[in-house]
């Protein structure tokens, strides 16, 4: 998991773009999407020198950047669209947390996708950036990925109502399915919660208490990825109430409203899952203790059951030379015999008295 890190020098200069993503050898492509309810045209591997002519203000336009390597690509983007450095250097910074920007006519919205990695208990973390202006939906990848499969599909066959809407609404279907990459992970992350509930209840191996705190962390960092969504969805609504801003429709703010409702329910459910992990902790440190106390209580039985015995052996270790027992002929299986005896009536009686 990704942290935080402090840069100095020419790396926090507002001017200076940089891509700090782990996604450096990618090869950087455009892909855009010119529709309208009765056209469609896409393009594949675009360039910059082709916005021109192919960009339409009249059409609902998607421009989609796989690769974030590729600096001063993402540089002559902003300057034909003239976007503010400080917007492109929140697209290049991947530790930057997720927010809603409005500026200069440009609605700019940054997400974090997360996805869990398979045979692991690691999270893939995946920053995307969204930008609204004149029309123009542009969004940013780190990487080509198919979170948008289905939504290219559904724009090529002209299915539900995404050709006849334009760029916000767009916004809120991609939106919408990088949340469902967050249901995804969470549901991961439950079955795994699930998992060591139950291994917590039958085992004592300490590396069940290191995969607890592990996904301890992941549905921590869930929790910080989401929190600034919600509250980005959240903000919104003061958009349409300042009614300034007028890149999202009226008719279509409600479809936002149920992104906020989402990432609501994805936070409930964390801390139920939170919840259980906690429950996972006190399971194996019960188990711990109860398995602990078994043992102690075996070895308590043992050397209750040792006292007298050894108490026998002490008294006949003496050496006094007049011990009348000394003389018997059978004295030694006799006294055999006795401490057999008290052994088996004391486990009889500990039995008797449920004590094992």
């Amino acid at each position: 998991m990704r942290k935080i890190r402090y840069k100095k020098g020419r790396k926090v200069q507002p001017l200076h773009l940089e891509y700090t993503g782990i996604h450096k050898s990618n090869e950087s492509e455009m892909q855009l999407f010119v529709y309208d309810d009765l056209n469609l045209t896409e393009f594949e591997k675009i360039k910059v020198a082709d916005f021109t002519k192919s960009i339409d203000p009249q059409k609902t336009n998607w421009l989609n950047l796989h690769g974030l390597n590729n600096i001063e690509l993402v540089k002559a983007i902003g300057d034909y669209f003239e976007i503010d450095n400080f917007m492109l250097a929140d697209i290049l910074n991947t530790t930057k947390r997720t927010k809603l920007e409005e500026q200069q006519e440009v609605l700019f919205f940054n997400i974090k996708s997360l996805l869990p990695t398979e045979h692991s208990d690691n999270i893939q973390v995946e920053q995307i950036s969204f930008l609204i202006k004149d029309g123009v939906l542009l969004s940013f990848q780190e990487k080509r990925s198919d979170f948008f499969t289905h939504i290219r599909e559904r724009i090529r066959t002209h299915s539900g109502i995404v050709r006849t809407k334009k760029a916000d609404y767009l916004l809120y279907i991609l939106l919408d399915a990088v949340m469902e990459n967050f249901y995804i992970t969470l549901e991961h992350e439950e079955d795994k919660v699930e998992e060591l509930i139950n291994l917590s209840k039958n085992s004592d191996n300490p590396t069940i208490l290191e995969r607890i705190e592990k996904h301890r962390d992941n549905l921590n960092f869930l929790k910080r990825s989401i929190i600034p969504l919600r509250d980005s969805l959240y903000d919104i609504k003061s958009i349409k109430d300042d009614n300034v801003f007028n890149v999202i429709e009226n008719e279509n703010f409600s479809f936002f409203a149920r992104l906020h409702q989402k990432s609501l329910e994805l936070l409930e459910q964390i801390e139920l899952d939170m919840g259980s992990l906690e429950s996972a902790s006190n399971f194996f440190f019960s188990f711990q203790t109860h398995k602990m106390n078994e043992i102690m209580k075996t070895l308590t039985i043992v050397s209750a059951i040792f006292i007298p015995l050894t108490f026998i052996v002490g008294v006949y270790g003496m050496n006094f030379e007049y011990m009348p027992e000394l003389k018997y002929p059978n004295g030694y299986y006799t006294i055999v015999g006795i401490m057999i005896f008290i052994g088996i009536a004391m486990l009889f009686y500990f039995k008797k008295r449920r004590w094992f």
